[in-house]
This record gives C-alpha cells, sequence and structure tokens, in this order.
C-alpha cells in the first residue's frame, strides 16, 4: 500500500502573531513553526501502517525551501520520502491541484490530509483533492483501517459517530483519533540522521488558478482588564455586575 500524507507548515501557537504591508501579509519573523497538529495524527496513522502493514509512506507540502525542516522531521518521525512542491500556498484550490498532481503520478492508494490547517482554518483542502481525483472521501476522520482494498473509517457527526466503509483509493481529512496525543512520535536521534539521507524530492508546481486573495488581516480585540473587589466588599461586586456588566 502506497500513503501520500500531505503536510502543512504552520506557525506554532505559541508564536506572537504580527501583520506587515497594511495587515495584508503575515509577518514570519520570530515564529515558530511546526507539523500542522491535524497532519501529525495522519502521519503517526500511516507510520503505524507502515509498521504493521508494510505500507510505504511518502510526505508531502506545498511551500518554499523553509519548509523543508518540517518535512525533514516527518521523515525522522519514520516517512520514507519527502516531495516539496516548489510554490507558496496561495489559496485551498492551488494547494488541492499541486497535490493532486503529485498524487496522480504516485498512484497513491491512500491520501491522509488534516480536515484543517491551523492557521487559516479553511478545511477545503482535503474536500477539493478528493474531487480532483475522483477517489472516495471521508473527512473529520478519527478512525481508520484497511484491510487489502477496503477500509473503514468513523467520523464525528453531529451528536455522535458515523461508520463507514469505502474502497480505496481513499482521501480522508483527519484529525485527532486516529491516534491519540499520547501515540505520537517526536523524532529519536537515530531517525533524525537517517532522515538527512533520505529522498526529498522538490517539484515544479503546474498552473492553477488562483481565485481567492487575503484582502486585511485583523486579530481579536484584546480583553478587557479584570477588575477586583474584595473578598467583603459584596455591594461593590453586586454593582458592577448588574451597572457594568449587566449580567444580573
Amino acid at each position: 500500500m502506497k500513503i501520500l500524507v500531505c503536510i502543512s507548515h504552520v506557525p506554532d501557537t505559541t508564536s506572537k502573531i504580527n501583520f506587515v504591508n497594511g495587515d495584508s501579509e503575515f509577518d514570519p519573523n520570530g515564529v515558530q513553526y511546526v507539523i500542522n497538529p491535524n497532519d501529525e495524527f495522519g502521519l503517526t496513522r500511516a507510520i503505524w501502517f507502515q509498521e504493521q502493514q508494510g505500507a510505504n509512506v511518502t510526505v508531502v507540502n506545498v511551500g518554499g525551501p523553509d519548509t523543508e525542516a518540517t518535512l525533514r522531521k516527518a521523515l525522522a518521525i519514520g516517512a520514507n520520502e519527502a516531495i516539496r512542491v516548489n510554490a507558496t500556498p496561495t489559496d485551498g484550490f492551488f494547494v488541492a491541484k499541486q497535490l493532486a498532481e503529485v498524487a496522480k503520478a504516485g498512484g497513491y492508494d491512500l491520501v491522509i490530509c488534516g480536515k484543517e490547517s491551523l492557521d487559516y482554518n479553511g478545511g477545503m483542502v482535503p474536500g477539493m483533492l478528493a474531487g480532483l481525483l475522483d477517489y472516495n472521501f471521508v473527512n473529520s476522520c478519527t478512525e481508520l483501517t484497511i484491510d487489502g482494498t477496503s477500509a473503514k473509517a468513523a467520523r464525528e457527526i453531529d451528536g455522535g459517530k458515523e461508520t463507514i466503509s469505502a474502497s480505496l483509493p481513499l482521501v480522508i481529512g483527519g484529525q485527532k483519533g486516529l491516534v491519540e496525543e499520547k501515540d505520537l512520535r517526536i523524532p529519536n536521534m537515530r531517525g533524525i540522521m537517517t532522515a538527512r539521507t533520505k529522498v526529498l524530492t522538490v517539484l515544479e508546481p503546474v498552473a492553477a488558478n488562483v481565485n481567492t486573495k487575503a484582502v486585511k488581516f485583523e486579530k481579536p480585540a484584546p480583553k478587557s482588564a479584570v477588575k477586583l473587589f474584595a473578598a467583603d466588599d459584596l455591594d461593590g461586586l453586586v454593582n458592577a455586575l448588574h451597572n457594568e456588566a449587566k449580567v444580573i
């Protein structure tokens, strides 16, 4: 079985985010990048298929040279090879188009994406990718088993869980549940050293329409200051809740 895991290179949630050029562009200075968490759950599941069923795992990213450290980490975790499409990920359709070309060329049985990336939270790429490939598709996937060419998946729905049977080839949009956080892999020294010799192929992008453009980014409004009351000032607390917060 050949598995393609799509990897996004996203800012760590602890990084301080700023924008430049009239708040129209993200400022990468001083930002620490990581594997998108939803993608990391998918990668860990793919490595399980590698260890248990002999699958070959390839990771792919659409991005510039700065994303190669993230791909090398995926190789250190256990992926067999990596592909970088040398392009700026301008919008969801553009990214899906690049990934679809890679998937077609490689003849992959299973394509694992995160259901959404941590930076833009668009949630568009997995569905678009499945449509471009004409593959079966399961989104918000929390469980996945493969037996030959048959797959059984579970996904979250409003108020419960849905179990689905599908045949390969298949695209999934994965999330926590494919594996638990405690099962995520931390690269060890041997993995890091081995990753240096694994193949990282750089491809040029195919032509694709860019249909959306970020006009302006805006940070959430800062939270108001906390107002403290002495333990014995109940009248002051009640007055503030009634006249200022207007909750009672």
